[in-house]
């Protein structure tokens, strides 16, 4: 750190930067006050001064210890300046003295002359003797006044200024301190006697990932034992995963676990305007640390500093030093005084591999989406601080919430709570939390959109069509509920499906097959009933073209390309966006297959509906009458309506035998 002092440039220094500004800036205003304060004047010969004087152009002569300064008289210029009528009757209206007024515009528009100071006995006889006035000025002014008035006060209006600007963009890049608190860091730190509040009880549904971080806390808590055997501590742990599934709660937790000090702060908070801070900051961060270890410092979102390296042009040259900084920061500082580095991102892609080796962020902790009975354990959590009714089912609300994060789980357990409050009661049932699951996935039920009856009953027809395919395949989940009562996200209905057992991670093509011809199912029912096609089947048809295409050129499931992988996925965390990596050719032959692909499921899920037009019709008329439609009811109708048409076939085979 000394080396770094010596070595660091005194242009660098805040201060000196800004003592170098005001003093160029007061030399300015000095300068253009002096130019603006003195009016423009010509030199002369005295010579010609004394023609001037003889020629009686002379009006006013201001003698000083070095010149003369000579005022022309105006009458020598042009014609006496004028008012107009209408201008001189308002000025007077208004109490102005026009006379004065005029005798001031003629005394600014006097030419001035200056000649150097020759001593003359003669002179002031004959400026008497032509009736010209001079004067000498009478210098009252103190010197320490005019350095005052000169250099101080400027000064200190710029130091007053310039203060208030970096104070103000200090509070925007999120710290205090004004100009000298730019390259601190910014890092919220909890004490021991303050921790976070946050230990593994209050983390469910990432049993791995506590496991893997367990073994840091107990190195914090007992380093002598690892030592004993030469294991190191870990340097630093990154936390991969989706949005919503608890990086930073995870290492709150940590850091309450192993009771020491726990900083923590964004990837962006590093980098800022001006260039040097980001690195200024790590620097302040682990010499923080440092003094506080052991302790646990936490940063979110790396990737706004951790990005590769690419050295395009338009790469950030401020980011790159931050991010050099910080490996530097990493290698450089001792693991075994209990110093542990834990970053979280969503992009572990787009991170420079300098950042990931060995011996700086030792382990990569994936925390991924909870399954069911991570699900049901999150659940647990976070509605142990809310009354509920003694019956409410949990697992139930796990089997609707597939691919649900831990946020938005508790967002619903939460919506729960608030829809109980609206209904008027003091505990949340099973109908608030199963509610509040269709709230999240569809939004709330719009009161004030009325379908017209044509619309309803094409609503109605089309859902059916999903149900249908649904019930009649073997490899798609139970229908769990049916509705056209339209929602804020914009669906005028939906079909619900829930898994009836644990979930499953593997798709067969089968599956991959029956779920696309359950999304076609509803434009097939308004094909068929109303031999028509309308907009509501548009998100069906998106999300039955991206399964199509993934099962094409990602999971190796098409009879013409084979195992040939087509695509990548990108963004795995986040959007999940798929990047080709064939020819322009082979996309026109995906585009192709996918074509077939749909039209094939179409046509299934066309005789699906034919071949169950019975039940289509009875199905429809009641969702219509009622609005929505349980799945045990649906399962009843349909098995009703199936056990008749069994009937009615054996009835009209016994008659042809007789």
């Amino acid at each position: 750190m000394n080396n770094d002092k010596k070595n660091r440039s005194p242009f660098k220094s805040p201060l000196l930067i800004f003592l170098a500004i005001s003093i160029i800036a007061t030399v300015i205003l000095n300068v253009m006050m002096l130019s603006l304060q003195s009016p423009k004047k010509q030199e002369i010969s005295y010579s010609d001064f004394l023609a001037m004087l003889d020629a009686d152009k002379v009006d006013e002569v201001v003698i000083t210890q070095d010149r003369f300064v000579i005022y022309e008289k105006i009458e020598e210029n042009g014609a006496e300046p004028e008012i107009e009528p209408r201008t001189d009757s308002f000025m007077r209206s208004l109490g102005l003295d026009v006379d004065a007024a005029l005798d001031k515009v003629k005394q600014n528009s006097r030419r001035v002359y200056y000649t150097g100071y020759i001593y003359d006995e003669r002179l002031l006889a004959q400026l008497d003797e032509k009736g010209v006035k001079y004067s000498t000025p009478i210098q009252n002014n103190s010197p320490i006044l005019d350095f005052f008035l000169t250099w101080i006060l400027p000064l200190g209006i710029i130091y007053l200024l310039f203060f208030l600007l970096t104070r103000s963009m200090s509070k925007r890049m999120g710290g205090g301190g004004g100009i000298m608190g730019i390259g601190q860091s910014h890092a919220k730190m909890y004490s021991v006697e303050n921790s976070t509040g946050v230990t593994f009880k209050d983390v469910a549904g990432q049993e791995e990932a506590k496991e893997s971080l367990d073994e840091i806390v107990d190195y914090l808590h007992n380093p002598s034992k690892y030592k004993a055997i030469g294991a190191k501590q870990p340097r630093g742990a990154l936390l991969v995963g989706p949005p919503g599934t608890g990086k930073t709660l995870l290492a709150k937790a940590v850091a309450g676990e192993a009771k020491v000090p726990f900083f923590s702060l964004s990837g962006s908070e590093f980098v800022e305007m001006f260039v040097g801070v980001g690195a200024s900051r790590v620097r302040d961060l682990f010499k923080q640390a440092s003094a506080k270890a052991p302790c646990i410092i936490f940063i979110d979102e790396i990737d706004a500093i951790g990005k590769s390296r690419d050295n395009q042009i338009s790469s950030n040259d401020e980011r790159e030093q931050t991010l050099n900084q910080l490996l530097n920061e990493m290698d450089g500082f001792d693991s075994s005084r209990g110093l542990v580095i834990i970053a979280a991102t969503n992009r572990p892609e787009v991170l420079d591999k300098a950042l990931l080796r060995p011996g700086r962020f030792d382990r990569r902790i994936i925390v991924e989406k909870p399954d069911l009975k991570g699900r049901e354990d999150i659940l647990k959590v976070h509605i142990k601080n809310v009354k509920t009714e003694p019956d409410i089912d949990l697992r139930e609300m796990a089997l609707a919430t597939s691919g649900a994060a831990g946020a938005d789980l508790a967002n619903m357990v939460n919506e729960a709570a608030l829809r109980a409050v609206r209904m008027g009661r003091r505990t949340v049932s099973q109908e608030d939390l199963m509610e509040a699951v269709e709230v999240i996935i569809a939004g709330k039920e719009k009161k004030d959109r009325i379908l017209s009856d044509k619309e309803k009953e094409i609503v109605a027809f089309h859902e059916v069509g999903h149900a249908l395919a649904t019930a009649v395949q073997k490899h798609t989940q139970p229908v769990h509920k049916i509705t056209i009562v339209p929602r804020t996200m914009g669906s005028l209905g939906y079909t619900m499906q829930m898994p009836e057992e644990e979930e499953h991670y593997l798709m067969s093509r089968d599956e991959i097959l029956d779920q696309i011809t359950v999304f076609l199912a509803g434009r097939a029912a308004e094909e068929l009933v109303f031999n028509t096609k309308t907009t509501g089947a548009a998100n069906d048809i998106e999300r039955a073209t991206l399964l199509a295409r993934n099962m094409i050129t990602q999971y190796g499931m098409s009879d013409k390309f084979g195992m040939a992988g087509l695509e990548s996925v990108q963004n795995k965390y986040l959007d999940g966006r798929s990047v080709s990596n064939c020819s322009e050719e082979t996309k026109t032959a995906v585009d192709n297959e996918i074509i077939r692909v749909l039209k094939e499921c179409h046509d299934k899920a066309m005789r699906i509906l034919v071949e169950n037009r019975d039940a289509l019709d009875e199905i429809a008329r009641y969702l219509i009458d009622k609005e929505t439609v349980t799945g045990d009811t649906f399962m009843e109708i349909y098995k009703s309506v199936k056990d008749k048409r069994r009937g009615a076939e054996f009835g009209d085979n016994d008659d042809v035998k007789d």
